[in-house]
């Protein structure tokens, strides 16, 4: 089980799909997809330039950078004068970050090499905008600090917590036991959390939007 909806569905809408006309972007999906890196699902990146375009956010915040497909796809429909800091932790996604951002031209993206807790514990302002896509088994942490990080009205996002589809299922792999089991216990906490207005998507590999009450 690798997609959370039937392969005819998905296909269906990937063929009203339209990607962004960027060579870079499809630049970026194809190099992780050589390098089996995880990037967000293309009908997911569409779906947070959406939310970007619709609550037009000044302060940004994503937690995982990877190589900075996402980054770069938001920071393409950012308003005027907004910022993207993007974490990442790894070294090696970090070098892959720089050089895709540099070439991207864009200057609204800030890459800080850190890990996304310790950087939420240090950071003294506020986001209006946060896109949750770290360890797995780091989610509940990141929430909860995000939390003290956001005002009213403030709009957080989390991928992946319908997990290839395994979150549903009975029978799981032994290799996304432990994993599912965080998920799923993520999901009761976000789906629950009396300081957020939640609803769980079924776009790309599931997405939960909170705003903050």
């Amino acid at each position: 089980m690798d997609k959370i909806l039937y392969q005819g569905q998905l296909d269906y809408i990937r063929s009203l799909h339209k990607e962004p006309d960027d060579p870079l972007i499809a630049e970026m999906r194809d190099f992780a997809n050589k390098n089996r890196i995880p990037v967000l699902y293309a009908e997911s990146a569409s779906f947070l330039e959406f939310l970007v375009k619709l609550y037009k956010p000044v302060n940004l915040l994503e937690l995982g950078t990877a190589i900075a497909y996402t980054s770069v796809r938001l920071g393409r429909v950012m308003p005027e004068g907004a910022k993207l800091t993007t974490i990442e932790k790894s070294a090696n996604n970090l070098k892959l970050a720089q050089d895709f951002v540099k070439r991207s031209g864009l200057s609204n993206i800030d890459i800080v090499f850190s890990d996304a807790a310790e950087f939420l514990n240090n950071y003294d302002s506020t986001f209006d905008f946060i896109f949750l896509d770290a360890d797995k088994e780091d989610y509940r942490t990141l929430l909860d600090l995000s939390l003290q990080k956001m005002k009213k009205g403030a709009v957080i996002i989390a991928d992946n917590l319908l997990w290839h589809g395994f979150t549903a299922a009975e029978e799981i792999p032994d290799s996304y036991a432990n994993s599912t089991a965080k998920i799923r216990e993520f999901n009761s906490y976000f789906m629950s959390h009396p300081d957020l207005d939640t609803v769980l998507i079924p776009v790309g590999d599931g997405l939960g939007l909170g705003i903050r009450r």
